[in-house]
């Protein structure tokens, strides 16, 4: 997976935050291993999986010492069955031990979302519907969430409330209508999409004759979102694209992906994580 410039300082920002929480001022229990020891550590994949988060093990290594090898015998992105070995950290066992927990914390959380995310992706298969992500992420996490959704197959929606417009019924409710929520979005963000939350087919009717692009429908039935996609098509001028939303379950998206809906955003792809289960071992220790 492609790491940008600003990821790449995201992600040395959350492994510095991350280490400082967990070592401080220095790791009393690492110590107690002889400075010369060398170590090898696998780590393997309790149960399947998707990867997602080298990039986070790999600077928790280098900002906890330069020296420690890390070998991936799987990418991001991948599939992994279980008991798979899938990379093994060599170096100063005293560096490796320090390292542990961070490194398999951030490796746990991201490879979870990309596994829930390929799940959905799975779900939706041959309907060209998108699976997108949503704001609900874990604070301070939100670009490793977001990677780890691309990992697996799914979609980034915004990133933020600075990227995109998205008017939802407590702004429409603040502006007045949908009408003049649009119309003030055209006249101070001319250049950008406007993306509307709809609750109700005559709502939906609202934005397409404000000329809406993008309409979110919010907890919208089976049978709703069907009605919703043919009104669209009818009476879109022209048709805005579509996206479902409000808590839909893995066990929905196949039919609610079958409406002709073009995107399924899921809340739960990143706030309702259970981490992956993977764990390190040491080999023997030898010292240099």
């Amino acid at each position: 997976m492609q790491i940008d410039t600003e990821l790449s300082a995201v992600i040395r920002e959350n492994v510095a935050l991350a280490l400082r929480e967990d070592i401080g001022d220095g790791d009393l229990t690492a110590k107690l291993v002889g400075p010369a020891a060398a170590g090898e550590a696998s780590i393997t994949a309790r149960e399947p999986m998707i990867m997602a988060g080298q990039p986070w093990v790999d600077e928790v290594c280098r900002q906890v010492d330069r020296s420690i090898d890390v070998e991936w015998l799987a990418a991001d992105g991948d599939s992994i069955d279980a008991e798979t070995v899938i990379g093994r950290l060599r170096g100063s066992a005293r560096s490796i031990l320090s390292a542990e927990r961070t490194a398999l914390n951030f490796l746990q959380l991201l490879s979870a979302t990309a596994t829930v995310t390929s799940r959905y992706v799975q779900a939706a298969a041959g309907s060209g519907c998108r699976i997108l992500d949503t704001r609900k992420t874990i604070p301070g996490l939100r670009l490793a969430q977001k990677y780890a959704v691309r990992c697996g197959g799914g979609h980034n929606h915004r990133i933020g409330l600075f990227d995109a417009i998205l008017i939802k019924e407590n702004h429409i409710a603040s502006a007045g209508s949908i009408a003049a929520a649009v119309e003030a979005s055209r006249r101070l963000y001319p250049d950008l999409p406007v993306e509307i939350e709809v609750e109700c087919i005559g709502e939906l009717r609202q934005a397409l004759a404000a000329k809406a692009e993008r309409l979110l429908l919010d907890n919208f039935g089976v049978e709703q979102l069907a009605q919703a996609v043919a009104v669209n098509r009818a009476e879109g001028d022209p048709p805005a694209t579509l996206e479902a939303s409000g808590g839909l379950e893995l066990e929905d998206v196949a039919a609610v992906a079958a409406t002709g809906v073009d995107y399924l955003s899921v809340g739960s792809l990143t706030k309702h994580v259970r981490a992956i289960d993977l764990s390190m071992r040491f080999g023997e220790l030898s010292d240099s």
